[in-house]
């Protein structure tokens, strides 16, 4: 019996002890919980090295772990980065940059040991050099194939001289291609870089479970400071999970397990959204709703090169263009949370956006216009296959209903988005939906689209479009500095290719954040990407 009652007495006791501890471990963790971020990221981040951040998945971790010689603010104004002052000679297209001297790597064995050192211009030349080189094979080389040579003239002096004006070469530097990376680590790492990565951000890498999880901790070197003077960051960590599936990631945000989401799904859309978009009543006292237009233009293109009658007729690509209203489209298939597209390709955000005459919901003029088709080639059926991925089938059955209504057969062709791509760069597609996400904050990343040098595969001219007007006043616009004359041109050449129509704008982007509203400090901006050095979270 004793030996019963010390045995139960014992079990007793170190039970105790365990859900003591348990609870102690329980409570440290919700005490530090407000000193980590955390996010999903549902698509697979591929790389941490910046030569390779070519998608929002890979810019949002490199932005916490590197940067360059520039910086954007949320309204997209070109600030101070590593270099603190700049001067521009517009006679021989060069631009001297003046570097920091408290900008340090991150802690390192590589280097030694002091385990730190301060960057130099030198290390921007090794870092363009890496951008550029062949073998390295980054996405990125084109953002410096304007540049004629870049050189370190002493350790806080890089100078940068360009083969012509390119007024946008400031914004395309806040690119994370062009951060700096320490040639210590890229000699190390060789291409294992991309797991092991050593910048000068305001978070720094802990462990990376490629597919389970990605740790950011702190810098304790980071050299920015807030208007009190406090040190950036003010979170200990960032902490990313890679939950596939959206729905399961709303699940976790609804939970309180991660603390923001970024844009709209169809699975989550109507449960946290009204249709005049607008948090639901259950929502709003956790979350709080961010926006803001976004540098997105989704659309249909329409390949020029095709010889169906139907892509070669200009009348029945402006009957499409005029045959569905895009406000409808907007308030009941994305929430309100997007921008009709009644102007021309530049998205809102951008100078020249209103400016533009495009196309509204307009039936008899559609159906005019899908006659006098029919008159000029005698088909009397006109048809149009409209490929896209099944995220945007929604929207392609809402215009094809509409298009139906006015004359015009439109059959949808589902695809895998890598299949979409292939088909869309090798012109295999008649009509497929897509989209343009600015790559730097000027409407020329848009007119790009329309210039005929740049046919794909070797650029970004989908449709194959070619007019010589535009050709000419898109080649004139790269030589004028002053953008408010740069404006005009840009206004011209959207109003041209509206009329031509090798595209059908659909909707302008938002941004959207859903966040925890124990969150402060997570800004918004037109390019979606994520800033976490000035957030803080409540306990």
């Amino acid at each position: 019996m004793h030996l019963r009652y010390y045995s139960i007495t014992f079990f007793l006791t170190a039970l105790c002890s365990i859900l003591l501890l348990v609870s102690c471990g329980n409570k440290h963790n919700e005490d530090r919980d407000h000193l980590v971020f955390r996010y999903n990221e549902h698509s697979n981040i591929t790389s941490l090295d910046p030569v390779f951040a070519r998608n929002p998945q890979n810019i949002w971790p490199t932005n916490q772990l590197f940067n360059g010689l520039v910086q954007l603010d949320d309204s997209l104004n070109v600030q101070p980065d590593i270099a603190h002052s700049w001067e521009i000679i517009d006679s021989t297209n060069t631009y001297r940059f003046f570097l920091r001297n408290d900008v340090y790597f991150h802690k390192s064995e590589l280097f030694g040991e002091a385990q730190t050192r301060a960057v130099k211009a030198s290390d921007f030349e090794f870092s363009f050099n890496r951008l550029i080189d062949p073998q390295v094979a980054s996405p990125g080389s084109w953002v410096l194939q304007n540049v004629q040579s870049f050189q370190a003239e002493n350790d806080s002096t890089f100078v940068i001289q360009l083969k012509q004006p390119f007024p946008a070469f400031l914004g395309l530097l806040s690119m994370r291609y062009c951060s700096v990376v320490p040639h210590e680590g890229i000699l190390h790492y060789g291409n294992e870089f991309r797991r092991n990565p050593i910048g000068t951000g305001p978070f720094q890498f802990k462990l990376w479970e490629e597919n389970v999880k990605l740790v950011l901790r702190k810098n304790p070197l980071y050299f920015e400071k807030d208007e009190e003077g406090v040190s950036l960051p003010y979170l200990e960590a960032v902490s990313i999970t890679f939950l596939p599936d959206k729905q399961s990631e709303f699940l976790q945000f609804a939970q309180g397990e991660i603390d923001f989401i970024s844009g709209l799904d169809n699975s989550y859309k109507d449960e946290i959204l009204t249709v005049k978009g607008d948090l639901q009543p259950q929502y709003k006292a956790t979350t709080n709703l961010i926006t803001c237009p976004y540098l997105n233009t989704e659309y249909l293109g329409f390949f020029m090169g095709t010889e169906t009658p139907e892509i070669q007729s200009k009348a029945l690509r402006q009957a499409v263009n005029y045959g569905f209203d895009r406000q409808k489209m907007v308030t009941y298939l994305r929430n309100g949370m997007g921008i009709p597209a009644e102007h021309g390709i530049i998205p809102k955000g951008l100078p020249g956006f209103d400016e533009i005459e495009g196309y509204s919901f307009n039936p008899e003029k559609a159906k005019f216009l899908v006659d006098q088709y029919k008159a000029e080639t005698g088909d009397s059926s006109p048809e149009i296959v409209i490929g896209t991925n099944s995220q945007y089938l929604d929207i392609c059955e809402y215009v094809q209903r509409e298009l139906e209504k006015i004359g015009i057969i439109v059959t949808i062709d589902v695809m895998p988005p890598s299949t979409l791509r292939q088909m869309k760069s090798s012109g295999e597609l008649d009509v497929f939906r897509a989209s343009w996400v600015a790559d730097y904050p000027d409407a020329e990343n848009y007119l790009s689209l329309f210039y005929s040098p740049n046919f794909a595969p070797h650029g970004p001219n989908y449709m194959h479009y070619k007019n010589e007007i535009v050709d000419s006043l898109y080649s004139a616009s790269q030589l004028v500095i002053d953008i408010n004359e740069r404006k005009l041109l840009y206004t011209k050449i959207d109003s041209i290719i509206m009329n031509d129509a090798p595209v059908v704008p659909l909707y302008y982007d938002k941004a959207i954040r859903f966040v925890n509203k124990k969150v402060s400090g997570l800004g918004i901006n037109p390019q979606n990407f994520l800033f976490l050095k000035r957030v803080k979270k409540s306990k």
